[in-house]
C-alpha cells in the first residue's frame, strides 16, 4: 500500500477532511519553526550584545508565544488525527462487516479468522498510520521546503549543503521504508497465520479433546513464529532508526562545521550563524520522525490495503443479462490466484448444454472449486474465456446472473433462525409447501422446518447442513427460476439411501431439459449418475460420456 492510498480517500471522508486540517497545520507549524530559530538568535544576540533588557524580554516574550504556539499545534494535530483515526477504523470495520456479510449471502467469503483479525489488531494499528504517520509526512513535506528557503535568503552556502544532503538522508530512508515493509509484512502474515489457526483449534477444540490430542502445540510453534517475526522488525527498527539518526547528525554537523569556521575567520556575523545553527537541524527532524513513525504505521497500512482490497478488489460492473437456459463454453482458461504463481486452474475446453449433468472428477486442488467460482463470478479468469450463451461471464451484471444459479458449496454456510428460514433463502417468497418439497427432495424430509438453527448451522450434523443447503438450491430451482446447478460435492456425509434421493432430483431436473447441473464428485455413485464425467487435472480429459438415458440414480 502507498503512503497515501487512493482507495483510502475514496471510501473515508474523515481522511480527506483530516488531510485538509494537517496541511493547514503543517503550513503554520513550518512558519512556527522559521519564526523560533529566528527568535532564539535575535535573542542570544541581544543578550551578547548588552541590548536594553525591555528589548530582550520582549524578543524572548515572542519566542515563548511560538514555543506555545508549537505546543497547541501539536496538541491540535493529536486530538484531529486521533479523532480522523477513530472515525476511519469505525468507517472500515463497519463497510467490511457488511461486505461480508452481502458475501456470504450470495457467494464465498474471508475466513472468520482473516476477519476477525482484520477487524481487531489490524485496523486498531490504523491509530499510528492517521493519527502520526500522515501528519508528519505532511510536515516533511513541508518543513525542510520552508528551512531551505530561508538559508538561501541568509546563507546561500548552508542551503547548498542542506539541499545536496537532504537526498542522501532521504535515499536511506527510502532504502530502510522497504526492509521494514517487508518485515513487516512477515509479521502481518505471521500474524494471520495465528489468527486462523486460532480459530480452527477454537472451532475443533472438542473433538480434540475427546480424542486425547494435545490442541495447543500447533498453537505455540505458529505463536513462536509470531515472536521470531515481531523481533526481526523491532531489530530492524532500531537499527534503521540509528542510521537515520547517524547520517542526519553527521549532515546538521557538515552545516555546523561550515558555519563556525566562517563566524572566525568573521566571513559570517553572529546573528545569521545562530540562526543557520539552530534551523538546519530542523530540516532533518522531520525525515527522522517519519522513518521512526513508518515502523509504527506499516502494520496499519498492510491491514488497511488488505481491507479496502476486500471491499473493493472484486467488485464487478457488469451490464450484460443473460435470457434464460443458455450454453456455457470454456475456452483456454488458466487462473492464477493473487499472489500465487502455480495456476490454481487449467482447463483447455468445456461445452455445458442445457439438459446436461456433468460432474467434475479429480484430485484434491486440481481447481475444481475455482471453476465453480469463475462460473458464479467470484474469481475472475487470468487467461482464457468463459461465456453463457455466448456473453462473456465478466461481462455479465453479477446480481442478475446469479439469480438465474443454484449454488451448494463444499461448505455451506447457515445462518441463525429455523431450517425453513435457511432453505428459503434460494427463494424468500416460498411457500411452506413448497419449503417442504425442496427438503423432501434433498433427502431432508426428516428435518421439521421449525427447527432452530444457530450461526453456521450449530445444531445440526454435517450431513444435515448439507442436505438443507441442497434444499436452498433445489427451491431455487423450482421457485426461484435458476437453470444452472452448481454443486460442490453435495452428497458428502449423506447415508446410501438420501445420497440416492438427491442424486434421483439432480437426474430428474437434468431430464426436464432446461436445467443444466455441474457437480464436483469424489464419490462413484455420483459419477454414475451423471450423463458426462469431466477429469480436471493437467491435461484435462473427457473419460466418458454416455447418453442422459444411461443415468441412473
Amino acid at each position: 500500500m502507498r503512503p497515501l492510498d487512493p482507495r483510502l480517500l475514496r471510501r473515508s471522508r474523515p481522511v480527506r477532511r483530516f488531510l485538509v486540517a494537517t496541511v493547514l497545520l503543517g503550513l503554520v507549524a513550518a512558519v512556527a519553526v522559521v519564526a523560533q530559530a529566528w527568535l532564539i538568535s535575535a535573542t542570544v544576540v541581544a543578550l551578547v550584545d548588552g541590548v536594553a533588557p525591555t528589548s530582550v524580554a520582549a524578543t524572548a516574550a515572542a519566542l515563548a508565544g511560538v514555543v506555545a504556539a508549537r505546543g497547541v499545534l501539536a496538541w491540535a494535530q493529536a486530538t484531529t488525527g486521533t479523532r480522523a483515526a477513530a472515525a476511519v477504523e469505525a468507517g472500515l470495520r463497519h463497510d467490511l462487516v457488511d461486505a461480508v456479510l452481502d458475501q456470504r449471502r450470495t457467494g464465498p467469503a474471508p475466513s472468520s479468522a482473516r476477519v476477525a483479525t482484520l477487524l481487531d489488531t489490524g485496523l486498531d494499528a490504523l491509530d499510528g498510520y492517521v493519527a502520526r504517520f500522515l501528519p508528519q509526512v505532511v510536515l516533511t513535506a513541508l518543513v525542510p521546503g520552508a528551512v531551505v528557503l530561508t538559508l538561501l535568503a541568509v546563507d546561500p552556502l548552508s542551503a547548498l549543503i542542506v539541499v545536496l544532503t537532504l537526498p542522501l538522508v532521504v535515499t536511506f530512508l527510502v532504502l530502510v521504508g522497504m526492509v521494514t515493509r517487508d518485515r513487516l509484512d512477515g509479521r502481518w502474515a505471521e500474524l494471520q497465520r495465528l489468527g486462523r489457526h486460532f480459530s480452527d483449534v477454537l472451532a475443533g477444540l472438542t473433538v480434540l479433546t475427546g480424542f486425547g490430542r494435545d490442541s495447543g502445540r500447533g498453537l505455540r510453534e505458529v505463536g513462536e513464529r509470531h515472536r521470531r517475526a515481531t523481533m526481526t522488525s523491532l531489530r530492524t527498527a532500531f537499527l534503521s532508526s540509528f542510521v537515520l539518526e547517524l547520517f542526519s547528525t553527521l549532515s546538521v554537523a557538515l552545516v555546523a562545521v561550515a558555519a563556525g569556521l566562517r563566524l572566525v575567520t568573521g566571513d559570517l556575523d553572529l546573528a545569521t550563524g545562530l540562526l543557520v545553527i539552530v534551523l538546519a537541524p530542523e530540516a532533518y527532524l522531520p525525515l527522522r520522525r517519519l522513518g521512526t513513525l513508518f515502523h509504527d504505521s506499516t502494520q496499519g497500512l498492510a491491514a488497511a490495503d488488505e481491507a479496502l482490497t476486500l471491499l473493493e478488489g472484486e467488485q464487478r460492473t457488469g451490464h450484460l443479462l443473460v435470457d434464460g437456459p443458455a450454453p456455457v463454453d470454456v475456452h483456454d482458461l488458466v487462473v492464477i490466484h493473487p499472489g500465487r504463481e502455480r495456476p490454481a486452474l487449467e482447463l483447455p475446453d468445456l461445452t455445458l448444454q442445457p439438459g446436461e449433468f456433468v460432474a467434475v472428477t479429480g484430485p484434491s486442488g486440481a481447481g475444481k472449486s475455482t471453476l465453480l467460482a469463475v462460473l458464479l463470478g467470484f474469481a475472475l479468469p487470468t487467461s482464457g474465456s468463459v461465456r453463457v450463451g455466448g456473453l462473456p461471464v465478466v461481462e455479465l451484471d453479477p446480481d442478475a446472473w446469479r439469480r438465474q444459479v443454484a449454488w451448494v458449496p463444499q461448505d455451506p454456510h447457515l445462518l441463525a433462525g429455523t431450517v425453513a428460514d435457511n432453505v428459503r433463502l434460494g427463494h424468500p417468497a416460498a411457500s411452506d409447501r413448497a419449503v417442504l418439497a425442496a427438503l423432501a427432495d434433498a433427502g431432508a424430509a426428516d428435518l421439521a422446518p421449525g427447527r432452530e438453527v444457530g450461526e453456521q448451522g450449530q445444531s445440526l450434523s454435517a450431513g444435515e447442513r448439507r442436505r438443507v443447503a441442497v434444499a436452498r438450491a433445489l427451491l431455487r430451482v423450482r421457485d426461484g427460476g435458476a437453470w444452472l446447478v452448481l454443486m460442490d460435492e453435495p452428497t458428502a456425509g449423506l447415508d446410501a439411501d438420501r445420497e440416492s434421493t438427491v442424486l434421483g432430483t439432480l437426474c430428474r431436473l437434468q431430464e426436464s431439459g432446461d436445467v443444466t447441473v455441474l457437480v464436483v464428485a469424489h464419490r462413484a455413485e455420483t459419477v454414475a449418475a451423471a450423463s458426462r464425467e469431466l477429469r480436471v487435472d493437467r491435461p484435462v480429459e473427457v473419460v466418458r460420456a454416455v447418453p442422459a438415458t444411461e443415468a441412473t440414480p
